[in-house]
């Protein structure tokens, strides 16, 4: 299948010299098994890690570790890559079963294609245009990163270890939804309290949210 990437190329700057690299790069297993993006998210995947822990040094040089590595998490994961996937129009170019509906392709897909990306672009163009790329696309989220966030999920791990020396407890109510729209319950309940429960768009976000409404009912938050 053919594709024009002739506006993907403009939103990021980028004329590829290998046409076949960036087309590999947005393309899925489930369209072809043998010749698809894996490797190249694997690599964008430690490209991009390398570029953000560096970028981090630079700005915060005094910081400590633990905080340094709760930003980079809020740089590096699979959300931050789904909004630069969508602030490219990824899904109009990436290849999957059902590339012929591309409404209905699944986050983790966007997400990992814009890694893929990053992949390609550091072997077609070398380090310093895809360090430019990803400063230029990730400058927002950068930004924002000089406000470090605790998640409610290590706010509730912490509460519950410090006052009941127990973990949290989260249970899988139920998985509902089409495969590309999936719908989570989930619940999640300390010693001293009822169980609370709260939806996601995945396991991990229902359990985030979960958090948030169990930590608001203990007035911790």
């Amino acid at each position: 299948m053919k594709i024009d990437f002739q506006n993907l190329e403009k939103k990021t700057k980028i004329t590829f010299r290998n046409k076949d690299l960036l087309t590999k790069s947005l393309t899925h297993k489930s369209f072809n098994k043998e010749n698809n993006n894996e490797k190249l998210e694997f690599l964008g995947d430690r490209v991009l890690g390398l570029v953000m822990a560096k970028k981090l040094l630079e700005i915060y040089p005094n910081e400590k570790e633990g905080i340094l590595d709760k930003k980079f998490a809020s740089l590096v994961n699979k959300k931050t890559c789904l909004q630069i996937a969508n602030k490219l129009d990824l899904h109009k170019y990436v290849l999957t079963f059902n590339s012929s509906n591309k409404k209905i392709i699944e986050d983790k897909v966007l997400a990992d294609s814009c890694e893929a990306l990053i992949g390609s672009i550091y072997l077609d163009k070398g380090f310093n245009t895809v360090e430019k790329f990803i400063l230029d696309f990730w400058s927002d989220h950068i930004k924002d990163s000089i406000i470090t966030q605790i998640d409610a999920k290590t706010k509730l791990q912490e509460f519950s270890l410090k006052k009941f020396k127990k973990l949290p407890i989260y249970k899988t109510i139920s998985n509902t939804g089409p495969r590309h729209k999936p719908l989570f319950k989930v619940s999640v309940k300390l010693v001293d309290t009822k169980s609370y429960v709260a939806e996601g768009k995945s396991k991990k976000d229902a359990e985030q949210n979960a958090a948030v409404i169990c930590l608001q009912n203990i007035k911790k938050i």
